[in-house]
């Protein structure tokens, strides 16, 4: 097949550098964007009289036409014609003649693809961040009925004080929150539109890109050709959101992980979201959380091997860059890869209240309510600390809680202490006194719900 460059060359390319050279096994994915981008610039061509009124409805009616055959599975790609640009324009041509050669006038391939991946990419991230509403919902529904299921709360993984399960599921609505408004960010960055850019100096034809941008939807075009052409900093940057993603779900996953083993047994994942053991009969594996947690590392590498690829590129562009889509396009597929089964996975887990809350008991979680207890009978907050310590030293050596000691054994530490600090270090009061804004305490948790939902609605 005679290339579309070609007329400059003697020979052809070899049969491998062809398959070497080529991107259509995995730019294919982007023909929608690319063929909008082409209709786009066709009506452009013909409202400015650059090419025949005619010839525009021609291309724009073939683009059309094609589009449907590849949706309904009727065409397949060519190696050797590159990528999905020369894909499509070559298949156009077949189709309508000499009117698809008039296409590509006043553009490039290396506009149209700086095009095509801004748009495939913010569809992508649109679809991303549904995925994350969807699990900031979830999140929201498990918080609700967990207001009042009190769990450790950990510093250093060592037991710290008593939380509830709905507060520290909010805490990760943050995150997902967080994760949202970053997808949104970059979308705005991404939704810039560099076609009229050309090669990489622009083009004497009157192109109007003002118009190209608002048929494609974008509110901004591109202000220098060098770097329209050149610019991949949205892909390190979304590549950059999903990392975070990723991480927020490991984290996750992590004490998921933990929790369902044994020695936690806070929950216990359903069967539908966990595998067994070929050698170990009572084996019941977190597998999923695993996995996602694995997968992090692989959207990481992605980030990094970006970075790299684009760190010592000289203006405009260079055939490196056709290297940014396949770790880009693989950090989309496994973030919506892992984001519906983490979902799925967490909505069906079973959460063991009594093991929670027996969790919380232990590890002396209500130890700074005592100190605070003593701080509201006078005694200074460091010097409080320092009972309580001696407190908690006792209570190792005699193997007890807190809760356990004699009121003779308190007033060995202090004769600040009376019958109304078993109260004050009840599990209960140590949540629900936390009434300020982002605590624990139910009414606050709940506070916390309200306005979550108001945000999702």
């Amino acid at each position: 097949m005679a290339k579309l460059w070609g007329g400059r060359f003697s020979k052809n390319t070899d049969v491998k550098v062809d398959d070497f050279n080529s991107s259509i096994r995995f730019d294919k994915r982007m023909y929608r964007q690319d063929i909008r981008g082409s209709i786009a610039h066709a009506k452009m061509l013909g409202k400015q009289n650059i090419i025949p009124a005619e010839d525009a409805e021609k291309i724009i009616e073939g683009l059309q036409g094609i589009l449907e055959d590849i949706e309904a599975g009727k065409i397949s790609f060519m190696i050797d014609a590159e990528d999905i640009h020369m894909n499509i324009e070559t298949i156009l041509t077949q189709r309508i003649g000499d009117a698809g050669k008039r296409l590509h006038t006043g553009r490039s391939r290396n506009d149209q693809v700086a095009l095509d991946i801004r748009m495939y990419l913010s569809d992508e991230a649109a679809e991303i961040s549904e995925m994350l509403l969807q699990l900031r919902s979830t999140l929201i529904s498990l918080a609700k009925e967990h207001t009042e299921t009190v769990m450790p709360g950990y510093t250093h993984l060592q037991k710290a004080q008593p939380v509830t399960l709905a507060h520290h599921l909010m805490a990760y609505y943050e995150m997902f929150k967080r994760d949202c408004a970053r997808l949104e960010d970059c979308v705005g960055r991404m939704k810039v539109m560099p076609l009229g850019s050309g090669a990489l100096a622009g083009t004497t034809y009157p192109l109007d890109r003002e118009f190209v941008a608002g048929e494609l939807g974008f509110e901004k075009i591109t202000a220098n050709s060098l770097d329209g052409v050149s610019d991949r900093d949205f892909c390190i940057e979304l590549a950059g959101c999903l990392s975070i993603i990723m991480m927020h779900l490991s984290r996750f996953c992590e004490e998921l992980i933990l929790w369902s083993s044994h020695e936690f047994s806070f929950v216990e994942m359903d069967d539908a979201y966990s595998t067994g053991s070929s050698i170990m009969p009572q084996k019941k594996n977190p597998d999923v959380a695993e996995l996602i947690r694995g997968k992090t590392g692989r959207v990481y590498g992605h980030l990094m091997g970006l970075l790299t690829t684009m760190k010592g590129i000289p203006l405009a562009y260079n055939k490196d860059m056709q290297e940014d889509k396949e770790p880009i396009f693989d950090s989309v597929d496994t973030v919506k890869m892992c984001l519906p089964v983490f979902i799925d996975m967490l909505a069906s887990m079973k959460v063991k209240k009594d093991k929670m809350l027996q969790g919380a008991k232990g590890g002396f979680t209500n130890a700074t309510d005592a100190a605070d207890y003593l701080v509201k009978k006078g005694v200074p907050f460091r010097e409080a600390h320092g009972i309580v310590g001696r407190m908690v030293f006792y209570a190792i050596e005699n193997e007890k809680n807190l809760d356990d000691f004699t009121m003779e054994e308190f007033k060995e530490f202090s004769e600040k202490i009376d019958d109304d600090i078993y109260n004050a270090i009840s599990m209960d009061t140590c949540v629900n006194e936390r009434k300020l804004v982002g605590g624990p305490a139910k009414e606050a948790v709940n506070s916390a719900i309200a306005a979550a939902e108001a945000e999702l609605k």
